[in-house]
């Protein structure tokens, strides 16, 4: 930090002595006076521009020409003190009261005798109704088009979830409706609970850290977060962006049950179920066993009807079936057949005799002809065949030499005899 003007004032310079140039550079050796200090400094906040701040008046202390407020932030545990001027007071239309939200315009500023910093108020003004609805508008529309709010990322919920987790305030009613009406719909339902603060400065830091951590666990299918009814400054965190940013980046389906029906905060839009209320969140997370129960009942019976119809109609067809002649008497179709295979057997008996019988009387007829040329038969009329010893057949007188012995075959038997005179034909 330097002084614009340098670092050495009128006794520095009488004195002779050297100053550092920058607070970086003093030492023990050289130190800067602490009016030097307390100049830079007063100059380097005096160079700072004023701002617009939000908050909410946790305290607030009026004096004659000035009044004294303690101003927190709306989503941390930080806290300003102001300090505001009669003049400024006066153009308010109403006073000031604990507990109410403004936007103020400060400027910081040094007090160089004392060391004491304040923030002096030019303006404060309070925030309406008006002012927060249009405020949240603004932002429901920006994540609107970033498509936070689209029915596509919304999650179906487990039919019957294994465990829920709920994050409520601390031994809230939201919590016992939830929890009491959640058993008489399922009495073995079970809930993984986190406690945390539902509205002023803490809540939007400890929903979302109950957030993550049931996100986090396997076993938790679905989670709640209920709160019960309020005024619009109590309902703000759940219209808070970083918590719904949570909520849209959660892998766990989570359900929204925040005030009464009229109540629509942001979550509404960005979980992926709203219920308008804690307890009809409980009807909505977990079936009822009764209509479970029935719905059972009635689907057995509808099952055990159409059962019965079925085998009714099988029946009557079997019946229809075993009506019919060939199932009736079965063995009427075996003696019909039956019948058949003996009548093809004797056609085929009666063909092969017949076949057998051309065939014995062709065969007879041709015996009958190799017999008629046999040369037996010609023997058997009268006529002999004269043979040489050597079997040959005599056909020629002029062939056969006198003396020769020949074999004469008659019809029935053979005899021996020599030629004496052979006579050749003329």
């Amino acid at each position: 930090m330097q002084d614009d003007t340098g670092p050495q004032g009128p006794d520095e310079a009488d004195a002779g002595t050297a100053l550092a140039p920058t607070a970086a550079l003093t030492s023990p050796e050289n130190p800067w006076p602490l009016a030097l200090l307390s100049k830079n400094l007063k100059a380097y906040i005096d160079r700072a521009p004023a701002a617009w701040v939000e908050g909410q008046i946790i305290e607030l202390n009026r004096r004659a020409n000035a009044s004294y407020i303690t101003l927190r932030d709306v989503d941390a545990e930080i806290s300003l003190s102001l300090t505001v001027w009669g003049t400024v007071m006066n153009r308010l239309e109403l006073p000031l009261e604990r507990g109410a939200r403004v936007v103020a315009h400060i400027k910081p500023d040094f007090w160089m005798k004392t060391g004491r910093l304040s923030m002096q108020t030019r303006d404060i003004r309070p925030v309406g109704l008006g002012d927060l609805l249009a405020r949240i508008e603004r932002l429901r529309q920006a994540l609107t088009a970033e498509g936070l709010f689209s029915t596509a990322r919304k999650r179906r919920l487990p039919l019957l979830p294994g465990r829920i987790g709920l994050i409520t305030g601390r031994n809230s009613d939201a919590m016992k409706d939830v929890m009491r009406n959640a058993a008489l719909r399922w009495p073995a339902v079970e809930f993984e609970v986190r406690e945390v603060a539902v509205q002023g400065v803490n809540a939007v830091a400890e929903v979302t850290r109950a957030l993550a951590a049931l996100d986090a666990m396997p076993e938790v299918d679905v989670i709640v977060i209920a709160r019960g009814g309020g005024s619009l400054e109590d309902l703000l965190p759940f219209s808070n962006e970083d918590l719904i940013r949570a909520v849209a980046a959660a892998q766990t389906p989570v359900v929204s049950a925040i005030g009464h029906e009229a109540d629509r905060p942001l979550l509404d839009e960005v979980a992926d179920l709203r219920a308008s209320t804690p307890t009809d969140a409980a009807k909505r997370i977990v079936p009822d066993i009764g209509e479970e129960l029935a719905r059972i009942s009635a689907a057995r019976s509808q099952l055990r009807r159409i059962m019965e119809l079925t085998l009714g109609r099988e029946s009557e067809r079997l019946r229809h079936i075993r009506s019919r002649p060939v199932l009736s008497a079965p063995e009427t179709m075996l003696a019909t057949r039956a019948d058949d295979i003996s009548r093809l057997r004797d056609r085929a008996f009666s063909a092969m005799r017949a076949e057998v019988r051309r065939d014995a009387d062709r065969i007879a007829y041709l015996r009958a002809q190799v017999l008629a040329l046999s040369p037996q038969k010609t023997l058997d009329r009268g006529y002999a065949v004269v043979q040489l010893g050597d079997g040959s057949v005599v056909r020629e007188a002029a062939a056969v030499n006198p003396g020769t012995p020949l074999r004469i075959r008659v019809a029935a038997g053979e005899l021996g005899a020599t030629a004496t005179d052979p006579r050749p034909q003329d």
